[in-house]
C-alpha cells in the first residue's frame, strides 16, 4: 500500500512536470468566465439591494430557511455549489460555491475590522495565506497583495492581488466585492532560486479568484455569507483521476477554512 502511495505522488509529479507550460488563460477562456462573472454580479447586486434578500438563504422558502439559520446557530457552515459547479467552458473549469457562517456575540464593525486588516491576515488566515499588505487605499477601494499557499499532494504557492470594494446598505448590511486582478504561481517559494513562472508557463491551479462577501449584523452576532468564483485549468483528458481531486477538491475547502478562520479569530478576540 505504502509503495502504491509513493508510486502516485511520483507519477503525479511526472504528470505535472509534463503539463507545465498550460499558461493562462486563452482569450476565449477569459471571455466565457466574464460572461460567468456578469451574470454572477447582476444577481449580487440584486441581493445587496435590499435586507428581505441581502443573505442567500434569506431568498428560501420559510420552512428551509429557519432549518439553515438553527443549523448555523448550532455552529455549523454551510457550504454549497452555486450551479453546476464545475461549470466547464472552453479551456477551463469555473468553480462556483457559496458558504455562510454564524458568528455569536460580534458587531458588523468587529468582523470588518478583521477582514479589512490587509497586513497582519497571516495572523489569522496561516498557513492558507502566506504573505499579505494592502498597497493602497481610496475610500472604500482598496488594492491588495496576498501570496496564497495551497497543498495537495503537490504544494502551489501563488502571488495574488485584488481590488476589493467595500459597501453598505445600512449599519446592519455591509458588503464586499472583491476581484483578482494578477494571480502568479512561483516556482521554489521561499528558496534563494525562488521565482515567478511567466504567463504560459503555470500549471493553472488556478487563474481567477472573486470573491462577494455580505456581513449581516442581528442582537446576537453576524451572519457571514461569501461566495467564491474561481477559473482554473481543464482537466487532461485521462488525467482526471490524478489532477481532479486538486483542482475540485481545494476551493471549497479554501471556502471552509476561511469562514472558519475568520469565525475562531473574531472568537479569540472576544475571549
Amino acid at each position: 500500500m505504502v509503495k502504491a502511495r509513493v508510486l502516485l505522488v511520483l507519477l503525479f509529479a511526472v504528470l505535472l512536470a509534463a503539463e507545465a507550460g498550460f499558461g493562462q488563460p486563452q482569450k476565449r477562456t477569459a471571455e466565457a468566465f466574464e460572461r460567468y462573472l456578469a451574470s454572477t454580479e447582476a444577481v449580487v447586486n440584486q441581493a445587496r439591494g435590499g435586507a428581505s434578500t441581502f443573505l442567500r438563504i434569506e431568498s428560501l422558502a420559510a420552512v428551509q430557511r429557519a432549518d439553515r439559520v438553527a443549523r448555523l446557530r448550532r455552529g455549523e457552515i454551510l457550504i454549497e455549489t452555486v450551479g453546476d459547479t464545475p461549470t466547464r467552458i472552453p479551456g477551463g473549469l469555473i468553480h462556483d460555491w457559496l458558504g455562510t457562517v454564524f458568528i455569536p456575540g460580534v458587531t458588523v464593525a468587529q468582523v470588518m475590522g478583521l477582514v479589512q486588516d490587509y497586513d497582519h491576515l497571516t495572523r489569522y488566515y496561516s498557513p492558507d495565506v502566506m504573505q499579505s499588505r494592502l498597497i493602497s487605499r481610496q475610500g472604500d477601494d482598496f488594492h491588495v497583495f496576498m501570496r496564497l499557499h495551497k497543498h495537495k499532494v503537490v504544494t502551489v504557492v501563488l502571488d495574488t492581488e485584488y481590488a476589493v470594494h467595500y459597501g453598505r446598505l445600512n449599519a446592519s448590511h455591509q458588503y464586499s466585492l472583491s476581484r483578482s486582478t494578477r494571480v502568479t504561481e512561483i516556482e521554489n517559494p521561499g528558496d534563494p532560486d525562488e521565482r515567478p513562472l511567466a504567463d504560459g508557463n503555470d500549471h493553472g491551479f488556478m487563474w481567477r479568484l472573486n470573491s462577494y462577501w455580505a456581513f449581516e449584523q442581528v442582537q446576537d452576532g453576524v451572519f457571514v455569507e461569501c461566495e467564491a468564483v474561481s477559473l482554473t485549468r481543464d482537466i487532461p483528458a485521462g488525467l482526471g483521476w490524478l489532477i481532479r481531486p486538486f483542482i475540485e477538491s481545494i476551493p471549497r475547502e479554501s471556502l471552509l477554512f476561511t469562514l472558519n478562520a475568520t469565525r475562531s479569530a473574531l472568537a479569540a478576540v472576544n475571549h
